[in-house]
């Protein structure tokens, strides 16, 4: 098909997800290669969103690529109750990076399948109906996800799935709690979250889950003492600790599990997207000895046609061998610490839009403020006038509320990443525009 073609037939049959149809104009993406993407018109952009903060080994990789063809060559796909070798593979791979004795592997298409999953292990594992989960978080957009899901974009799928209790979680720079330093925050957001628990009746709360480094809702880490404070709580109780890793894992944040900057061992975790980077569908559950324990002789109530599918499972497995043999979380860590973080540094103190920079490996957010001391959240306009002007100058950003996200791949070069962060210290100037004090 021509370029034109793939338009007129975007334009008129495919329903885009987040979005009013008749008010976008999506792009014909032709071409990806590394940390680059190529539109029709041969504009080519740095990516600084690895799409979805998805493609964390980078587009095209040869390895990858080749892993997926193989598998295809030789058995393209088989039911989940056969055993097959990339399978087991991934499965003990990722088993061996887990945290602690985390050991078995239930596999699925996507993150939100994960966290569905991951709810419906603790419930019966408990036998305890009630969920906590944080207001600033998204875990999907399926039906008990979507009900975990404390942002804005659970409102229209309303009345959801019951059960789910809310809380807040520690974000010092527009504290809950009238923190002033990281330990009141990290304190204060423990003792709330105690309270919640006490208040809702411990023996009813089946897990609390939570998102180990908040990502779409604004890439805010954990204090320390957070993360072993949530397990804390709920080794006193009996409740199971779900960290979605779903957008932290993977090398997003330096580590096979972002849990780990932390020393936390969760009882579940949810993970999807940098597994494989999206090169076929792929998600799962990383599953303690405990709970997995819990379906030994009573069936597990769940499933799916293309869990662990074999050309996703085997493309997972050459990744994380990638990730080894190119020394990937090494290099995050350092382009994190001595690129990125940086350069943001300096965009922060130059420009008056920006209220606050945060993250860690290549998971950044910067926060765009109109007013400085009162912390008003930028318009919604002034940040697509970024967006805009990212592109327009080759970049392709990652926006959300009155942030914006410098999440480029993993294998991003550090000449890579100083371009970026270039484009976008000029970017930003449109939204200084928007500064009222």
């Amino acid at each position: 098909m021509t370029d034109e073609q793939t338009r007129r037939d975007d334009r008129a049959h495919v329903f885009h997800s987040w979005s009013a149809q008749a008010q976008i104009d999506p792009p014909v993406i032709v071409e990806a290669s590394g940390s680059h993407v190529t539109d029709d018109t041969g504009r080519r952009y740095l990516d600084f969103s690895s799409q979805l903060v998805n493609v964390n080994i980078g587009h095209q990789h040869p390895r990858m690529i080749a892993a997926i063809q193989e598998q295809a060559a030789r058995l393209a796909t088989i039911a989940p109750a056969a055993a097959n070798d990339k399978r087991s593979q991934a499965a003990r791979m990722i088993a061996e990076r887990a945290p602690g004795d985390l050991s078995k592997v239930f596999f699925t298409n996507g993150g939100a399948e994960a966290n569905e999953n991951a709810l419906r292990m603790a419930r019966v594992h408990t036998g305890r109906h009630k969920i906590l989960a944080a207001y600033r978080s998204y875990h999907g957009a399926t039906a008990g996800a979507i009900a975990l899901t404390g942002e804005p974009r659970r409102w229209a799928s309303e009345p959801g799935m019951p059960g789910v209790v809310r809380f807040w979680g520690p974000y010092l720079y527009r504290s809950s709690f009238h923190a002033e330093t990281e330990e009141q925050e990290c304190e204060r957001a423990l003792a709330h979250l105690r309270d919640t628990v006490a208040a809702e009746g411990p023996e009813h709360v089946a897990a609390i889950v939570l998102e180990t480094v908040v990502g779409t809702n604004g890439v805010i880490p954990p204090p320390d003492g957070y993360l072993a404070g949530v397990r804390e709580i709920c080794d006193e109780h009996g409740i199971v600790m779900i960290a979605d890793e779903v957008m932290a894992g993977f090398g997003r944040c330096g580590e096979w599990f972002a849990i780990d900057r932390w020393g936390v061992v969760p009882d579940l975790i949810s993970f999807a997207k940098g597994v494989n980077s999206g090169y076929v569908p792929l998600g799962g559950v990383v599953i303690s000895p405990e709970i997995a324990a819990t379906f030994d002789d009573r069936p597990y109530p769940g499933g799916l046609t293309y869990s662990g599918h074999p050309l996703a499972c085997a493309s997972a497995v050459a990744s994380m061998e990638i990730f080894e043999d190119e020394g990937i979380l090494e290099h995050v860590r350092t382009l994190g610490a001595e690129t990125i973080e940086p350069a943001l540094e300096k965009i922060a103190a130059k420009h008056p839009s920006v209220g606050e920079v945060r993250g860690l490996g290549v998971f950044w957010a910067i926060e765009l403020v109109a007013d400085r001391q009162t912390r008003e959240p930028i318009p919604a306009a002034a940040v697509g006038a970024v967006a805009a002007a990212c592109k327009e100058r080759g970049l392709w950003p990652f926006v959300a509320a009155n942030r914006v996200h410098v999440v480029p791949p993993c294998t991003t070069t550090a000449a890579e990443a100083e371009e970026g962060l270039a484009i976008l210290d000029e970017a930003l100037a449109a939204a200084d525009a928007h500064v009222t004090a």
